[in-house]
């Protein structure tokens, strides 16, 4: 069966879809990315990354991707502000099909 195996936070991916340097903490200015690892198999499994900022979990921003794994696999989703983060706690929930599978929590200062 399909299951999120984890979560990965950073400012840069490789081709793999890997974050290449996991990282708590983020610049203002990087590009943040987030590898969702998954084990399993799945004819149709809707992910779900929600970004969110501080500790009343104001949304930054909400994006999906169907993927249809046959083992092992990663999918990466990313945010972009050209005028920077603002410093603080950020966090990032993966969702399956509409449930929280994962949660990585990460700073910007």
């Amino acid at each position: 069966p399909f299951r999120v195996s984890g979560v990965d936070v950073g400012n840069a991916i490789g081709a793999d879809k890997r974050v290449t340097a996991p990282s708590a903490t983020l610049a203002p200015g990087d590009t943040i990315y987030a590898s969702v690892a998954s084990t399993g198999a799945a004819s149709s499994v809707k992910l779900t990354a929600r970004w969110t900022y501080g500790d009343e979990g104001q949304v930054v921003r909400e994006e999906s991707q169907t993927i249809a794994p046959t083992g092992p696999a990663y999918s990466e989703f990313h945010i972009s502000k050209p005028d920077g983060w603002p410093a603080g706690t950020y966090k990032v929930e993966i969702l399956a099909d509409g449930a929280s599978v994962a949660s990585k929590n990460f700073e910007v200062k």
